[in-house]
């Protein structure tokens, strides 16, 4: 099947430039294509997991992914769905961040025997002279035809700095420079960043006379439309000492019935016959397509071992267990517990399993809390030493959280 058969089938293409001439591109010759990463955090989370499955899928069929890490566009930072201006960092904070989006995209992609690139845009971003730059670039854009793109748009009220207004301009620099240093033909990138890409494109034809295409893919969002991979600690990491293992097949675990099609057509592998067999499932049975969906995710991500470690610590749980070691942990010293801690500083100081206090006193008095299984009704009730068993403590906050506490 040609690829572009398989992104449709499974739900990752939204909008193309030119879906004809596309289609058949992909059917004749091996592709050079790129999707770009900004190093905003020092992990990939799983927005990002989306579009590194589009490059798997791509590689997988024979065409050639190049993931361009944002060194120089890092530096600006990119206004698309931003309602205020991204916070600057430090040329050290995004260098780290590159380092570590290096070693996890190598996981995910072959880099063996030129089968895929790792770029950085740095490389020639931070070596132009920028009135060179506008002379060759600045007359291929028009201010007021950028000003009616919505990554534009919806900042103009509060106000757009001219820093970010250059960021399309880089962006589409660094489409033409790939094209120029690798023959890449395609920019793939999140249904966001659809004005960048057109600019990108439009560049490439005004200055070489050649078709480039663009493509853009599904952002993973829930059925209501808002961005999946966000609980109360934060995003959902790729790193596992950020998001371990378990809390991150617990989170695939817990998606809404109406959203199992979706995650396990965009992030597994799974044949689409099967894929529309589970996630057609209906009541308690639909726990088997997200026990299926849960798996598989982990196991691209975290390793087959690490999948079955937090399958079995999840169904170990509910059946009454306890799976020491494959759940979420916090070690805590001994010392804190000396005159006892109160379960609202153990939980939003410590555990961070709750925003607040109040949060905390609204779950005690619902039952929402649970201490070695034992339901929590007091406020202030204090945990001291006494309570672990073996030096563990397990905490549970309402039916499907559940957070270990190692005393050292």
């Amino acid at each position: 099947m040609n690829v572009y058969n398989t992104l449709l089938e499974r739900g990752f293409i939204q909008q193309t430039t030119h879906e004809n001439e596309i289609k058949e591109l992909l059917a004749k010759e091996k592709v050079t294509f790129y999707i770009g990463f900004d190093p905003t955090a020092d992990s990939l989370h799983v927005g990002h997991f989306a579009t590194i499955m589009a490059m798997r899928h791509m590689q997988n069929a024979g065409h050639r992914p190049i993931a361009l890490v944002g060194g120089g566009t890092g530096m600006v930072g990119d206004p698309s769905g931003k309602t205020d201006m991204r916070k600057m960092m430090t040329v050290e904070t995004i260098q780290n961040n590159i380092e570590r989006f290096k070693e996890q995209l190598s996981i995910f992609l072959d880099f063996s025997d030129d089968k895929a690139i790792i770029a950085n845009n740095a490389d020639w971003l931070c070596q132009l002279n920028y009135v060179d730059f506008l002379r060759e670039i600045g007359p291929h854009f028009s201010v007021n035809r950028m000003l009616t793109f919505e990554c534009y748009k919806q900042r103009l009220e509060k106000g757009l700095s001219f820093l970010e207004f250059n960021y399309m301009l880089m962006q589409s620099y660094d489409f033409l420079e790939l094209y120029r240093r690798y023959n890449c033909k395609m920019q793939l990138g999140g249904n966001d960043q659809w004005s960048n890409i057109l600019g990108g494109v439009e560049l490439v034809r005004r200055l070489h006379g050649e078709t480039s295409f663009g493509l853009t893919l599904t952002l993973l969002t829930t059925s209501e439309g808002k961005k999946m991979g966000k609980t109360e600690k934060g995003a959902v990491w790729l790193d596992p000492n950020k998001t371990t293992p378990y809390e991150f097949y617990q989170y695939w675990r817990n998606v809404a019935d109406s959203d199992v099609k979706k995650c396990l057509s965009l992030l597994t592998f799974v044949p689409m016959d099967e894929v529309n067999r589970l996630s057609s499932l209906q009541d308690a049975k639909i726990n088997e397509a997200k026990e299926i969906l849960a798996f598989e995710v982990t196991k691209i991500v975290h390793g087959e071992v690490e999948a079955k470690n937090a399958q079995e610590a999840a169904r170990s749980i509910f059946a009454g267990g306890g799976a020491v070691g494959s759940l979420p942990t916090t070690d805590m010293s001994a010392s804190e517990f000396e005159e006892g801690l109160d379960i609202a500083t153990l939980l939003v100081e410590k555990l961070k399993l709750a925003p607040t206090r109040s949060e905390v006193r609204r779950l005690v008095s619902q039952n929402g809390i649970k201490i070695d299984g034992k339901v929590v009704n007091d406020i202030n009730f204090t945990i001291t030493k006494e309570l672990f068993d073996n030096n563990i403590l397990m905490v549970q906050k309402g039916k499907k959280i559940y957070h270990q506490i190692n005393l050292i």
